[in-house]
Protein backbone atom coordinates (compact mmCIF):
# COMPACT_ATOMS: atom_id res chain seq x y z
CA UNK A 1 0.00 0.00 0.00
CA UNK A 2 1.33 3.44 -0.94
CA UNK A 3 1.97 5.90 1.85
CA UNK A 4 -1.23 7.99 1.94
CA UNK A 5 0.61 11.33 2.17
CA UNK A 6 3.23 12.40 -0.37
CA UNK A 7 3.30 16.09 -1.29
CA UNK A 8 6.71 17.47 -2.23
CA UNK A 9 5.60 20.24 -4.58
CA UNK A 10 2.67 22.48 -5.46
CA UNK A 11 2.58 21.36 -9.09
CA UNK A 12 3.26 17.60 -9.27
CA UNK A 13 0.46 15.70 -10.98
CA UNK A 14 -2.40 15.32 -8.51
CA UNK A 15 -2.92 11.66 -7.55
CA UNK A 16 -5.14 11.80 -4.44
CA UNK A 17 -7.09 14.71 -2.98
CA UNK A 18 -9.48 15.45 -0.10
CA UNK A 19 -12.68 17.42 -0.68
CA UNK A 20 -15.94 18.07 1.21
CA UNK A 21 -19.22 18.34 -0.67
CA UNK A 22 -21.27 21.31 0.64
CA UNK A 23 -24.13 20.05 2.79
CA UNK A 24 -26.94 21.15 5.07
CA UNK A 25 -24.50 23.28 7.05
CA UNK A 26 -25.01 25.99 4.41
CA UNK A 27 -28.75 25.91 5.10
CA UNK A 28 -28.00 26.82 8.71
CA UNK A 29 -26.48 30.14 7.65
CA UNK A 30 -28.69 33.15 8.35
CA UNK A 31 -28.02 36.88 7.92
CA UNK A 32 -27.86 37.25 11.69
CA UNK A 33 -25.15 34.64 12.20
CA UNK A 34 -23.26 34.45 8.89
CA UNK A 35 -20.58 37.03 9.77
CA UNK A 36 -19.62 35.13 12.93
CA UNK A 37 -19.41 31.98 10.80
CA UNK A 38 -17.10 33.85 8.37
CA UNK A 39 -19.49 34.24 5.44
CA UNK A 40 -20.31 37.46 3.58
CA UNK A 41 -23.27 35.94 1.77
CA UNK A 42 -25.41 32.80 1.80
CA UNK A 43 -24.77 30.29 -1.02
CA UNK A 44 -27.69 28.47 -2.62
CA UNK A 45 -27.03 24.89 -1.54
CA UNK A 46 -28.38 22.95 -4.58
CA UNK A 47 -26.36 25.12 -6.97
CA UNK A 48 -23.25 24.96 -4.76
CA UNK A 49 -23.50 21.16 -4.75
CA UNK A 50 -23.79 21.05 -8.54
CA UNK A 51 -20.74 23.29 -8.87
CA UNK A 52 -18.77 21.18 -6.41
CA UNK A 53 -19.72 17.97 -8.21
CA UNK A 54 -18.40 19.55 -11.42
CA UNK A 55 -15.15 20.40 -9.65
CA UNK A 56 -14.74 16.87 -8.28
CA UNK A 57 -15.40 15.36 -11.70
CA UNK A 58 -12.74 17.56 -13.29
CA UNK A 59 -10.23 16.19 -10.77
CA UNK A 60 -11.28 12.60 -11.52
CA UNK A 61 -11.13 13.20 -15.26
CA UNK A 62 -7.47 14.16 -14.82
CA UNK A 63 -6.56 11.03 -12.91
CA UNK A 64 -6.97 12.05 -9.28
CA UNK A 65 -8.52 9.86 -6.61
CA UNK A 66 -11.17 12.07 -4.97
CA UNK A 67 -11.79 11.32 -1.27
CA UNK A 68 -14.55 12.94 0.76
CA UNK A 69 -13.94 14.20 4.30
CA UNK A 70 -17.42 13.20 5.44
CA UNK A 71 -16.95 9.62 4.24
CA UNK A 72 -13.41 9.22 5.61
CA UNK A 73 -14.54 10.59 8.98
CA UNK A 74 -17.43 8.15 9.27
CA UNK A 75 -15.20 5.23 8.25
CA UNK A 76 -12.64 6.28 10.87
CA UNK A 77 -15.28 6.18 13.62
CA UNK A 78 -16.37 2.71 12.51
CA UNK A 79 -12.80 1.41 12.46
CA UNK A 80 -12.27 1.32 16.24
CA UNK A 81 -14.64 0.89 19.17
CA UNK A 82 -12.98 3.77 21.04
CA UNK A 83 -13.20 6.30 18.23
CA UNK A 84 -16.87 7.29 18.42
CA UNK A 85 -16.87 8.10 22.14
CA UNK A 86 -13.56 9.97 21.91
CA UNK A 87 -14.76 11.99 18.94
CA UNK A 88 -18.04 13.01 20.59
CA UNK A 89 -16.17 13.97 23.76
CA UNK A 90 -13.85 16.23 21.77
CA UNK A 91 -16.72 17.80 19.82
CA UNK A 92 -18.73 18.57 22.97
CA UNK A 93 -15.69 19.97 24.77
CA UNK A 94 -14.90 22.33 21.89
CA UNK A 95 -18.57 23.30 21.43
CA UNK A 96 -19.14 24.11 25.08
CA UNK A 97 -20.16 27.70 24.49
CA UNK A 98 -23.26 26.61 22.56
CA UNK A 99 -24.18 23.26 24.14
CA UNK A 100 -25.61 25.19 27.10
CA UNK A 101 -25.49 22.49 29.77
CA UNK A 102 -27.01 19.72 27.67
CA UNK A 103 -23.80 17.77 27.08
CA UNK A 104 -25.16 14.43 28.34
CA UNK A 105 -28.30 14.77 26.23
CA UNK A 106 -26.35 15.64 23.07
CA UNK A 107 -23.80 12.89 23.73
CA UNK A 108 -26.55 10.27 24.07
CA UNK A 109 -28.22 11.49 20.90
CA UNK A 110 -25.03 11.49 18.80
CA UNK A 111 -23.87 8.08 20.01
CA UNK A 112 -27.26 6.62 19.12
CA UNK A 113 -26.69 7.44 15.45
CA UNK A 114 -24.84 5.48 12.77
CA UNK A 115 -21.41 7.01 12.20
CA UNK A 116 -22.34 8.56 8.85
CA UNK A 117 -25.33 10.32 10.42
CA UNK A 118 -23.28 11.31 13.47
CA UNK A 119 -20.70 13.02 11.26
CA UNK A 120 -23.45 14.69 9.23
CA UNK A 121 -25.14 16.08 12.35
CA UNK A 122 -21.86 17.42 13.75
CA UNK A 123 -20.91 19.05 10.44
CA UNK A 124 -24.33 20.52 9.74
CA UNK A 125 -25.06 21.68 13.29
CA UNK A 126 -27.84 20.66 15.65
CA UNK A 127 -30.80 23.02 15.83
CA UNK A 128 -32.66 23.33 19.12
CA UNK A 129 -35.97 23.35 17.29
CA UNK A 130 -35.19 19.93 15.80
CA UNK A 131 -33.95 18.25 18.99
CA UNK A 132 -35.88 19.31 22.04
CA UNK A 133 -34.02 18.62 25.28
CA UNK A 134 -36.09 16.90 28.01
CA UNK A 135 -36.75 18.25 31.49
CA UNK A 136 -36.82 21.76 32.90
CA UNK A 137 -35.52 24.42 30.52
CA UNK A 138 -32.45 26.42 31.43
CA UNK A 139 -32.37 30.19 31.50
CA UNK A 140 -30.86 30.43 28.03
CA UNK A 141 -33.71 28.33 26.62
CA UNK A 142 -36.38 30.39 28.34
CA UNK A 143 -35.14 33.70 26.95
CA UNK A 144 -36.94 35.03 23.87
CA UNK A 145 -33.70 35.63 21.98
CA UNK A 146 -32.10 32.27 22.66
CA UNK A 147 -29.33 31.00 20.40
CA UNK A 148 -30.78 28.53 17.85
CA UNK A 149 -28.08 25.82 17.95
CA UNK A 150 -26.86 23.18 20.39
CA UNK A 151 -23.93 22.68 18.03
CA UNK A 152 -22.85 25.36 15.57
CA UNK A 153 -22.84 24.43 11.88
CA UNK A 154 -19.49 24.26 10.08
CA UNK A 155 -20.18 25.94 6.71
CA UNK A 156 -16.49 26.45 5.93
CA UNK A 157 -15.76 22.73 5.80
CA UNK A 158 -15.85 22.59 2.01
CA UNK A 159 -12.57 24.52 2.14
CA UNK A 160 -10.56 21.42 3.05
CA UNK A 161 -7.22 23.17 2.48
CA UNK A 162 -7.17 24.96 5.83
CA UNK A 163 -7.75 22.61 8.82
CA UNK A 164 -4.89 20.26 7.90
CA UNK A 165 -2.14 20.51 5.31
CA UNK A 166 0.11 17.94 3.64
CA UNK A 167 3.86 18.60 3.66
CA UNK A 168 6.15 15.80 2.48
CA UNK A 169 4.89 12.54 4.00
CA UNK A 170 3.23 14.23 6.98
CA UNK A 171 0.61 16.81 7.86
CA UNK A 172 -0.03 19.81 10.02
CA UNK A 173 -3.20 19.62 12.11
CA UNK A 174 -3.94 23.28 12.43
CA UNK A 175 -5.16 25.53 15.19
CA UNK A 176 -7.58 27.69 13.24
CA UNK A 177 -7.64 31.46 13.59
CA UNK A 178 -11.38 31.91 14.20
CA UNK A 179 -13.41 30.14 16.86
CA UNK A 180 -15.98 29.30 14.18
CA UNK A 181 -13.45 26.96 12.49
CA UNK A 182 -11.53 25.52 15.46
CA UNK A 183 -13.38 22.17 15.45
CA UNK A 184 -12.69 21.49 11.76
CA UNK A 185 -9.26 19.91 12.26
CA UNK A 186 -10.78 17.29 14.58
CA UNK A 187 -12.01 15.33 11.57
CA UNK A 188 -8.54 14.86 10.11
CA UNK A 189 -7.16 14.05 13.55
CA UNK A 190 -9.48 11.04 13.73
CA UNK A 191 -8.89 10.05 10.10
CA UNK A 192 -5.13 9.89 10.72
CA UNK A 193 -5.57 8.06 14.01
CA UNK A 194 -8.19 5.46 13.10
CA UNK A 195 -8.90 5.20 9.36
CA UNK A 196 -7.43 1.98 7.88
CA UNK A 197 -6.03 3.91 4.91
CA UNK A 198 -3.97 6.16 7.20
CA UNK A 199 -3.55 4.66 10.69
CA UNK A 200 -1.14 1.82 9.72
CA UNK A 201 1.32 4.36 8.33
CA UNK A 202 1.61 6.40 11.54
CA UNK A 203 1.52 9.62 9.51
CA UNK A 204 3.83 12.25 11.07
CA UNK A 205 2.11 15.33 12.45
CA UNK A 206 4.49 18.26 12.03
CA UNK A 207 2.33 20.64 14.06
CA UNK A 208 -0.54 19.64 16.34
CA UNK A 209 -3.92 21.37 16.57
CA UNK A 210 -3.42 21.91 20.33
CA UNK A 211 -0.50 24.30 19.89
CA UNK A 212 -1.03 27.84 21.13
CA UNK A 213 -0.58 29.77 17.87
CA UNK A 214 -2.86 29.77 14.83
CA UNK A 215 -1.94 28.59 11.38
CA UNK A 216 -4.07 27.56 8.37
CA UNK A 217 -3.37 25.47 5.30
CA UNK A 218 -4.19 28.22 2.84
CA UNK A 219 -0.91 29.80 3.93
CA UNK A 220 1.16 26.61 3.47
CA UNK A 221 2.78 26.12 0.04
CA UNK A 222 5.28 23.36 -0.78
CA UNK A 223 7.58 24.94 -3.37
CA UNK A 224 10.15 22.13 -3.74
CA UNK A 225 11.32 19.03 -1.90
CA UNK A 226 13.44 21.22 0.36
CA UNK A 227 11.59 24.57 0.55
CA UNK A 228 8.20 25.46 2.04
CA UNK A 229 6.63 28.91 1.76
CA UNK A 230 4.20 30.07 4.45
CA UNK A 231 2.21 33.28 4.50
CA UNK A 232 2.29 35.48 7.58
CA UNK A 233 -1.29 36.59 7.23
CA UNK A 234 -4.53 37.36 9.02
CA UNK A 235 -4.85 33.67 9.86
CA UNK A 236 -1.28 32.43 10.30
CA UNK A 237 0.98 33.83 13.01
CA UNK A 238 4.75 34.22 13.00
CA UNK A 239 5.30 32.07 16.15
CA UNK A 240 3.39 29.19 14.55
CA UNK A 241 5.70 29.38 11.53
CA UNK A 242 8.73 29.23 13.81
CA UNK A 243 7.33 26.18 15.60
CA UNK A 244 6.56 24.43 12.33
CA UNK A 245 10.02 25.16 10.95
CA UNK A 246 11.74 23.77 14.05
CA UNK A 247 9.61 20.61 13.93
CA UNK A 248 10.22 20.07 10.22
CA UNK A 249 13.98 20.51 10.56
CA UNK A 250 14.11 18.16 13.57
CA UNK A 251 11.84 15.42 12.21
CA UNK A 252 12.79 14.90 8.57
CA UNK A 253 15.74 15.23 6.21
CA UNK A 254 14.29 16.86 3.10
CA UNK A 255 13.11 20.34 4.03
CA UNK A 256 16.01 22.75 4.56
CA UNK A 257 14.27 26.13 4.60
CA UNK A 258 10.96 27.81 5.27
CA UNK A 259 10.12 31.10 3.58
CA UNK A 260 7.79 33.34 5.60
CA UNK A 261 6.07 35.74 3.19
CA UNK A 262 4.46 38.74 4.87
CA UNK A 263 1.14 39.75 3.31
CA UNK A 264 -1.40 42.36 4.49
CA UNK A 265 -3.64 41.15 7.33
CA UNK A 266 -7.02 41.80 5.73
CA UNK A 267 -10.19 39.81 5.09
CA UNK A 268 -9.65 40.02 1.33
CA UNK A 269 -6.10 38.64 1.62
CA UNK A 270 -6.92 36.11 4.34
CA UNK A 271 -4.41 33.46 3.13
CA UNK A 272 -1.29 33.43 1.00
CA UNK A 273 -3.04 31.26 -1.60
CA UNK A 274 -5.69 33.93 -2.16
CA UNK A 275 -2.97 36.23 -3.52
CA UNK A 276 -0.13 33.93 -4.62
CA UNK A 277 -0.06 30.39 -6.04
CA UNK A 278 2.48 28.26 -7.90
CA UNK A 279 1.21 26.98 -11.26
CA UNK A 280 4.31 25.72 -13.11
CA UNK A 281 8.04 25.15 -12.62
CA UNK A 282 8.76 28.89 -12.85
CA UNK A 283 5.28 30.45 -13.01
CA UNK A 284 3.10 31.91 -10.27
CA UNK A 285 -0.18 33.80 -10.12
CA UNK A 286 0.01 36.89 -7.93
CA UNK A 287 -2.22 39.72 -6.80
CA UNK A 288 -0.13 42.86 -7.44
CA UNK A 289 -1.52 44.61 -4.35
CA UNK A 290 0.70 42.52 -2.05
CA UNK A 291 3.89 43.97 -3.59
CA UNK A 292 5.46 47.34 -2.96
CA UNK A 293 6.10 49.85 -5.74
CA UNK A 294 9.35 48.09 -6.66
CA UNK A 295 7.69 44.68 -6.88
CA UNK A 296 9.12 43.59 -3.55
CA UNK A 297 7.63 41.65 -0.65
CA UNK A 298 8.99 41.06 2.84
CA UNK A 299 10.47 37.55 2.96
CA UNK A 300 12.04 35.93 6.03
CA UNK A 301 14.00 32.73 5.44
CA UNK A 302 14.19 30.29 8.34
CA UNK A 303 16.92 27.62 8.44
CA UNK A 304 18.11 25.30 11.19
CA UNK A 305 20.79 26.70 13.48
CA UNK A 306 21.57 24.56 16.56
CA UNK A 307 23.83 27.31 17.95
CA UNK A 308 20.98 29.84 18.09
CA UNK A 309 18.85 30.13 21.26
CA UNK A 310 15.77 29.77 19.05
CA UNK A 311 17.27 26.94 17.03
CA UNK A 312 16.83 28.95 13.84
CA UNK A 313 18.77 31.28 11.59
CA UNK A 314 16.82 34.15 10.02
CA UNK A 315 17.52 35.98 6.78
CA UNK A 316 15.53 38.85 5.37
CA UNK A 317 15.07 40.42 1.96
CA UNK A 318 12.30 41.95 -0.12
CA UNK A 319 13.37 40.48 -3.46
CA UNK A 320 10.48 38.13 -4.22
CA UNK A 321 11.62 37.37 -7.74
CA UNK A 322 15.24 36.74 -6.80
CA UNK A 323 14.37 34.58 -3.81
CA UNK A 324 12.01 32.37 -5.81
CA UNK A 325 14.52 31.97 -8.64
CA UNK A 326 17.18 30.93 -6.13
CA UNK A 327 15.12 28.28 -4.33
CA UNK A 328 13.63 26.92 -7.56
CA UNK A 329 16.95 26.89 -9.37
CA UNK A 330 15.57 28.67 -12.45
CA UNK A 331 16.97 31.52 -14.56
CA UNK A 332 13.62 33.10 -15.36
CA UNK A 333 10.44 33.67 -13.36
CA UNK A 334 6.98 34.50 -14.64
CA UNK A 335 4.71 36.29 -12.16
CA UNK A 336 1.24 36.43 -13.74
CA UNK A 337 -0.77 39.35 -12.26
CA UNK A 338 -4.38 38.78 -11.26
CA UNK A 339 -6.68 40.82 -13.49
CA UNK A 340 -3.79 41.63 -15.80
CA UNK A 341 -2.51 44.17 -13.27
CA UNK A 342 -5.43 46.57 -13.76
CA UNK A 343 -6.19 47.81 -10.20
CA UNK A 344 -9.98 47.55 -10.50
CA UNK A 345 -10.05 44.26 -12.37
CA UNK A 346 -7.40 42.78 -10.06
CA UNK A 347 -9.34 43.75 -6.93
CA UNK A 348 -12.60 42.36 -8.32
CA UNK A 349 -11.18 39.06 -9.54
CA UNK A 350 -9.01 38.56 -6.47
CA UNK A 351 -12.15 38.95 -4.31
CA UNK A 352 -13.62 36.13 -6.39
CA UNK A 353 -10.44 34.02 -6.04
CA UNK A 354 -8.78 34.86 -9.33
CA UNK A 355 -5.40 34.14 -7.72
CA UNK A 356 -6.57 30.96 -5.97
CA UNK A 357 -5.59 28.55 -8.74
CA UNK A 358 -5.16 24.82 -8.21
CA UNK A 359 -2.36 23.19 -10.18
CA UNK A 360 -3.27 19.57 -10.99
CA UNK A 361 -0.09 19.08 -13.05
CA UNK A 362 2.76 21.37 -14.12
CA UNK A 363 1.17 24.16 -16.16
CA UNK A 364 -2.38 22.77 -15.82
CA UNK A 365 -4.68 24.71 -13.48
CA UNK A 366 -8.29 24.72 -12.32
CA UNK A 367 -9.96 28.13 -11.89
CA UNK A 368 -13.39 29.74 -11.60
CA UNK A 369 -14.82 30.72 -14.99
CA UNK A 370 -16.00 34.06 -13.57
CA UNK A 371 -12.39 35.35 -13.48
CA UNK A 372 -12.20 35.63 -17.25
CA UNK A 373 -9.54 38.34 -17.43
CA UNK A 374 -7.07 36.40 -15.28
CA UNK A 375 -7.93 33.14 -17.05
CA UNK A 376 -7.23 34.57 -20.49
CA UNK A 377 -3.95 36.04 -19.29
CA UNK A 378 -2.86 32.66 -17.94
CA UNK A 379 -3.61 31.09 -21.31
CA UNK A 380 -1.50 33.79 -22.99
CA UNK A 381 1.32 32.74 -20.65
CA UNK A 382 1.09 29.16 -21.92
CA UNK A 383 -0.96 27.54 -19.15
CA UNK A 384 -3.77 25.07 -19.70
CA UNK A 385 -6.74 26.58 -17.84
CA UNK A 386 -9.68 24.35 -16.88
CA UNK A 387 -12.64 26.47 -15.83
CA UNK A 388 -15.36 25.45 -13.39
CA UNK A 389 -18.50 27.34 -12.38
CA UNK A 390 -18.25 29.10 -9.04
CA UNK A 391 -21.19 31.47 -8.70
CA UNK A 392 -22.27 29.99 -5.35
CA UNK A 393 -19.07 28.31 -4.14
CA UNK A 394 -17.20 31.62 -4.34
CA UNK A 395 -19.60 33.23 -1.85
CA UNK A 396 -17.61 31.47 0.88
CA UNK A 397 -14.46 33.40 -0.20
CA UNK A 398 -12.46 30.46 -1.49
CA UNK A 399 -11.44 28.99 -4.84
CA UNK A 400 -10.29 25.66 -6.28
CA UNK A 401 -7.11 25.50 -4.19
CA UNK A 402 -9.09 26.28 -1.02
CA UNK A 403 -11.53 23.45 -1.82
CA UNK A 404 -8.84 20.78 -2.16
CA UNK A 405 -6.31 19.17 0.16
CA UNK A 406 -3.80 17.10 -1.86
CA UNK A 407 -2.81 13.85 -0.19
CA UNK A 408 -0.51 12.65 -2.97
CA UNK A 409 1.27 14.33 -5.89
CA UNK A 410 3.78 12.84 -8.30
CA UNK A 411 7.32 13.87 -7.49
CA UNK A 412 9.08 16.25 -9.87
CA UNK A 413 12.74 17.05 -10.35
CA UNK A 414 14.12 19.89 -8.21
CA UNK A 415 17.58 21.50 -8.14
CA UNK A 416 20.12 19.89 -5.84
CA UNK A 417 22.33 22.95 -5.36
CA UNK A 418 20.88 26.26 -4.20
CA UNK A 419 22.61 29.63 -3.85
CA UNK A 420 23.35 30.74 -0.29
CA UNK A 421 21.19 33.47 1.24
CA UNK A 422 22.60 36.36 3.25
CA UNK A 423 21.81 36.02 6.99
CA UNK A 424 20.22 38.80 9.03
CA UNK A 425 22.29 40.26 11.82
CA UNK A 426 19.70 39.20 14.43
CA UNK A 427 16.04 38.32 14.75
CA UNK A 428 13.49 40.84 15.96
CA UNK A 429 14.22 41.53 19.67
CA UNK A 430 10.48 41.34 20.47
CA UNK A 431 10.65 37.59 19.99
CA UNK A 432 8.93 36.99 16.64
CA UNK A 433 10.43 36.84 13.16
CA UNK A 434 8.71 40.07 12.11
Amino acid sequence: MKHPISVYSEIGKLESVLVKRPGRELENLTPEHMARLLFDDIPALPVAQQEHDEFAQVLRNHGAEVLYLEQLSAEALDADSMARDEFVTDILEESGHTVGGYEDFIREYLLSLPSSKLIDEVMCGIRKCELDAPGVKGLQDLMDRRYPFYLDPMPNLYFTRDPAASIGNGMTLNRMYAQARRRESLFMKYVLKYHPKFAPHDVPVWLDRNQHYWIEGGDELVLTTDTVAIGVSQRTSAPAIENLARNLFASQKHIKRVLALEIPETRAFMHLDTVFTMVNYNQFTIHPAIQNDDGGLNIYTLEADPDSPRGLRFTHNDDLRGTLMAVLGVDELDLIPCGGGDPLVAAREQWNDGSNTLAIAPGVVVTYSRNYVSNELMRQHGLEVIEITGSELSRGRGGPRCMSQPFRRQCIETPKHLPALTPMKAPNPCGSIL
